[in-house]
């Protein structure tokens, strides 16, 4: 079973007979229904069906005549909202199997951000049309959580807010000159760094790490495209599975200067969400690249 499953609510499908059906469910009456080929001639087809607002069960794999589909694979998606980040995007097709993933640079959060392909599907189609017209323009990233807590915010004059913005502004600077190879940006980079390692080390002894890190967005375990993240809340809303009747929260989240939608299983969440409060939790990034109408 697919470990994010339960961000969508179905927390409670615990035996692979009952994904099954639900996967042979779909297939069989799915809401919507893509077909493509990619580079090499091959055929890929993607049945996807709706459970809820902006959440749902993608299919994906090819028909081997009219009435058969042999599965290749399934995920778990969520369908994000607004603009995440207007940096280049390369593409990234997988070796084991025909998914692909998103590849980014970006400065604000500091490493290279990699996120689950949502769209595939206009991906290839854009990508085999020679002479085309349209091109990618920005990209919306959205996430599942299998597990996350509300943490109390730091508090902030407005001297501090402009302050902390303007530090941040300042960094992503310097990190696209180091980018492009200047010495003095990598020079001041490195010492900024030691700074911040410092002053961390002296206040850890006498204060808790939450009120010394506002916000962090790091890399977790093996995948590539999983993230330990805490940002600051600034908006939330509930949606709900109507199959299963499970509750899910969607968490419009500022992690690092990049916003983008988290949705968590509501039973998967401690504490009760309030803009202004922070996020603290893993998630699974997705998104979907914007092409030019």
């Amino acid at each position: 079973m697919h470990n994010y499953l339960r961000s969508i609510g179905f927390k409670h499908i615990t035996n692979k007979r009952e994904i099954d059906s639900l996967i042979a469910d779909i297939i069989n009456k799915p809401d919507k229904k893509l077909i493509t080929e990619d580079d090499c001639g091959n055929v890929f087809a993607e049945l996807s069906r709706e459970f809820g607002q902006f959440i749902g069960i993608a299919v994906r794999g090819e028909y081997i005549d009219e009435n058969n589909f042999q599965l290749d694979y399934y995920y778990p998606y969520f369908i994000g909202s607004g603009v995440t980040t207007e940096e280049r995007v390369e593409i990234e097709k997988r070796s084991d199997r025909e998914a692909y993933a998103g590849v980014c640079d970006e400065m604000r959060i500091g490493v290279t951000l990699i996120f689950y392909l949502q769209n595939v599907v206009e991906y290839l189609q854009e990508s085999r049309t020679k002479n085309s017209r349209r091109f990618p323009v920005n990209t919306t990233m959205s996430a599942l959580s299998a597990g996350g807590v509300v943490i109390l915010p730091i508090y902030k004059n407005e001297s501090q807010i402009k302050s902390s913005q303007k530090l941040s502004s300042n960094r992503s600077h310097l990190m696209e000159a180091a980018r492009e190879g200047d010495e003095e940006a990598m020079e001041s980079l490195t010492l900024k760094d030691i700074d911040t390692y410092s002053m961390i080390s002296r206040r850890i002894m006498t204060e808790d790490i939450f009120s010394i890190v506002d916000t962090y967005f790091m890399p977790y375990g093996i995948e590539s495209d999983q993230y330990s993240i805490m940002g600051e809340i600034l908006d939330y809303y509930t949606l709900e599975n109507h199959k299963t009747q499970e509750k899910c929260y969607v968490l419009t989240i500022n992690s690092n200067q990049l916003v983008f939608d988290v949705c968590i299983n509501q039973e998967d969440l401690l504490g009760e969400p309030a803009p202004g409060r922070r996020f603290k939790g893993t998630i699974w990034m997705q998104g979907q690249v914007n092409y030019s109408i």
